[in-house]
């Protein structure tokens, strides 16, 4: 059996204008996520990640931690979808970013609100009436990240050990193909994958298998306050 790890990336700077960039807290979850990950696999063939930066720093932050010395592959097949079409989709006045911070900072709790919006906007774009509407309608988004799974343990081979850094869409997608959850279910999981948690799939010549769903012990007792999902 071979095995895929899945990392969610560190919590990205929601609110702020590059998204795409690691808080503090992220750059910190990346350190200690490498620090738990030196002892539990000691062993790592190889290591990929999405194209983004948010995926770029988790990996340079966890694989330092875990004095690996492996330089990411990049595959673009483990990007995150586009929440800003996806949004400005659901509701057009969005599409102007600021103007979105503006309605939703407005709120008596700003994240609940987006929150709120988002799932919804993510309904819209999953159940599958409004494809035309999207560059990347949730099919095609599917096929690409089950597409890159294909992709990397064609790369790998047989028996062999991969750390992959990427967001929690693809996660959910390849969860939720695996699991066989309704479409319209899938995004239960989304919502609670925790910032640098770990997905395991094994795979061998019979099929892929999930292992293991979002753990992420190794941030629970003093470490608590690094739990974040977004």
């Amino acid at each position: 059996m071979g095995a895929v790890y899945l990392v969610r990336h560190g919590q990205a700077s929601f609110g702020a204008a590059d998204y795409d960039e690691l808080s503090d807290v992220g750059l910190e979850q990346a350190r200690v996520l490498g620090e738990a990950l030196r002892s539990r696999i000691p062993e790592v063939d190889a290591v990929f990640s999405g194209t983004l930066k948010r995926h770029a720093q988790t990996a340079e932050g966890c694989l330092a931690s875990m004095g690996l010395a492996l330089s990411p592959q990049r595959l673009a097949g483990f990007d995150e979808f586009d929440h800003e079409e996806i949004i400005s989709r659901f509701d057009p006045r969005f599409a102007d970013h600021a103007r979105m911070v503006e309605a939703i900072s407005g709120a008596p709790d700003p994240r609940r609100a987006f929150q709120e919006m988002f799932t919804q906007a993510v309904a819209r774009w999953t159940a599958g009436g409004h494809d035309a509407d999207y560059s990347e309608p949730w099919s095609a988004f599917q096929a690409r990240c089950l597409g890159a799974l294909e992709e990397l343990t064609r790369r790998l081979g047989s028996s062999k050990t991969a750390l992959v850094f990427t967001s929690g869409g693809p996660i959910t997608a390849i969860c939720r193909e695996l699991l066989q959850i309704p479409v319209s279910h899938a995004f239960r999981l989304n919502w609670t994958l925790a910032n640098c948690g770990i997905t395991k799939v094994i795979y061998s010549e019979r099929g892929r298998y999930l292992s293991t769903l979002n753990e992420h012990g190794h941030f629970e007792g003093p470490r608590r306050a690094l739990i974040t999902y977004r």
